[in-house]
């Protein structure tokens, strides 16, 4: 496997408001301990859309990953262009400081948003143009990420696509090594 699809909840489904936020901390920890060894498995293409929360903070911690795996990639792969025009003015400055810092930044569709169907050919291109996907994505509680699931759980049935999950149980699992490691900072 050499390209890697990342993707899961956007900051309101996990019920993240603020930057701020202890949760951020503990997907990226868990993120960057599975990134690692996809890494150490010849993975050197981490692809997402940059959307906010668990994709953006993948690429944050790809960028991060950099300094010991320097021959690692990030693409961005955006659903349609301008797709941050909406978002508030501080999440649209970090936005644009990952692409910067992104080995690889494109569109799919070289419009703005338009419609809903622009999303669904950005999922269906990112799994088709990938090795495997890993989802942060819990069965009991649905969300964006479902629709990546998709296309990728038929590309799974028809040549084998691997989908990895990082699951609620991962995440407290994360949280409680954190805790053990810092326990006077983590209150």
């Amino acid at each position: 496997m050499n390209a890697l699809a990342i993707t899961g909840y956007k900051p309101h489904e996990l019920g993240i408001f603020s930057d701020k936020h202890p949760g951020i901390a503990v997907i990226k920890f868990a993120l960057k301990k599975r990134l690692i060894s996809f890494i150490e498995e010849g993975v050197t293409w981490f692809i997402t859309s940059g959307q906010p929360g668990v994709e953006l903070w993948a690429s944050e911690v790809v960028i991060e990953l950099r300094e010991d795996f320097p021959d690692i990639q990030l693409a961005i792969l955006t659903p349609f262009l301008e797709q941050e025009t909406r978002w508030p003015e501080h999440a649209q400055i970090h936005y644009q400081e990952i692409l910067a810092q992104a080995d690889f930044v494109d569109s799919i569709t070289k419009r703005p948003y338009e419609n809903p169907s622009q999303l669904r050919l950005k999922n269906e291109f990112i799994i088709q143009k990938t090795d495997g996907l890993l989802v942060i994505y819990d069965d009991e509680t649905e969300g964006t990420p479902s629709f990546y699931l998709k296309p990728a759980k038929v590309r799974e049935t028809n040549d084998g696509y691997p989908i990895y999950f990082l699951n609620r149980y991962d995440l407290e699992a994360a949280e409680e090594e954190i805790r053990n490691a810092l326990p006077e900072s983590w209150d």
